[in-house]
């Protein structure tokens, strides 16, 4: 089967000719139509978890992913060959990922049927990033009338927490260029700060305040380093909370402000794919697919990914 493959840590990713996978006892074989592009991808190239995890090489990259049930191993009871599907498939110990023409999942595992009405390039955008921000808008304990700066708010993970604080009634402050402010307002953004008029946080601070005097109830960030997480944290109220999808905040610095800084844990679970599930549904939760490409052109896209300034999701048709 063709798919996109390191044959080791830092080497460039490429298109390789490897065997199909097949299912173990609980495991679904997934005939991939799209996988999701997201960062930890280009990331997990680069060796991200080479002191944490034992991976087999070839290594394939890629985590979401959507396609049909081709074959279900011995025990699997509740998926059937045919049936639209969609999840996580990256097994780093096994070397297989999201990026091939076909996946494993367990039946147990981050996978469920695809939202209604949902077409296979859409539902591939959405496990990592759309839980992400479920998991931050959870995190930040949102409630209504709360006033919400979102950094980092044009990337896929960015898109989704606008929309998400906007259901739960809090008003949304989106960071955005002038050619992306009018895409942020219709995902629910109240007003857009532009975050490209200054070098540094400081500038993002001052439009903040310039219309909120008093300071902001939560932020909620996908990009900021540590030092810029330090200087955003300066427009919180007492008790305001800090999120970091990227792990940059300093819960103990934090504390010590009368802050709550939280660092995002948790990852894709069937609940959490319900949960998204229900939302697309109902028409709550869109996903922004920015950019198509063919399996053979997912390097370059990694690449482009890697270099910044994401304005929605990157998928790969295989």
């Amino acid at each position: 089967m063709r798919a996109i493959a390191v044959s080791e840590y830092g080497a460039t990713p490429a298109l390789m000719n490897l065997p199909r996978p097949e299912p173990g006892p609980g495991e679904i074989l997934v005939k991939m139509i799209a996988a999701g592009l997201n960062p930890f991808d280009w990331k997990l190239a680069d060796g991200m978890v080479k002191d944490s995890v034992d991976a087999s090489f070839p290594l394939i990259l890629g985590v979401d992913g959507a396609g049909v049930v081709e074959e279900v191993g011995e025990g699997v009871t509740g998926l059937r060959e045919g049936e639209q599907v969609y999840g996580t498939f990256a097994a780093i110990e096994r070397g297989l990922g999201a990026f091939a023409e076909y996946a494993l999942v367990r039946e147990d595992g981050p996978i469920a049927a695809m939202p209604e009405g949902m077409i296979y390039t859409q539902a591939a955008a959405v496990p990592t990033a759309s839980a992400a921000a479920l998991g931050m808008v959870d995190a930040a304990r949102i409630d209504a009338g709360q006033t919400v700066l979102v950094v980092g708010a044009t990337g896929g993970v960015g898109q989704g927490v606008v929309q998400l604080a906007s259901l739960a009634g809090a008003k949304v402050i989106a960071t955005a260029r002038d050619d992306m402010a009018g895409t942020m307002r219709r995902l629910g953004a109240d007003e857009t700060v532009d975050h490209s008029q200054s070098d540094d946080s400081d500038g993002l601070n001052a439009q903040v305040l310039a219309v909120h005097k008093d300071g902001i109830d939560a932020v909620l960030d996908m990009v900021s380093d540590t030092p810029a997480t330090e200087d955003i944290a300066q427009l919180l109220r007492p008790g305001g909370t800090y999120v970091s999808s990227i792990w940059t905040v300093n819960p103990d610095a934090m504390e010590a402000k009368g802050l709550r800084g939280v660092n995002l844990n948790g990852g894709v679970t069937s609940g959490t794919l319900d949960r998204l599930s229900d939302l697309i549904d109902a028409s709550d939760l869109r996903v922004q697919v920015e950019r198509e490409v063919p399996l053979e052109d997912a390097p370059d896209a990694l690449a482009a990914n890697k270099a910044g300034g994401a304005r929605g999701k990157t998928v790969i048709r295989i």
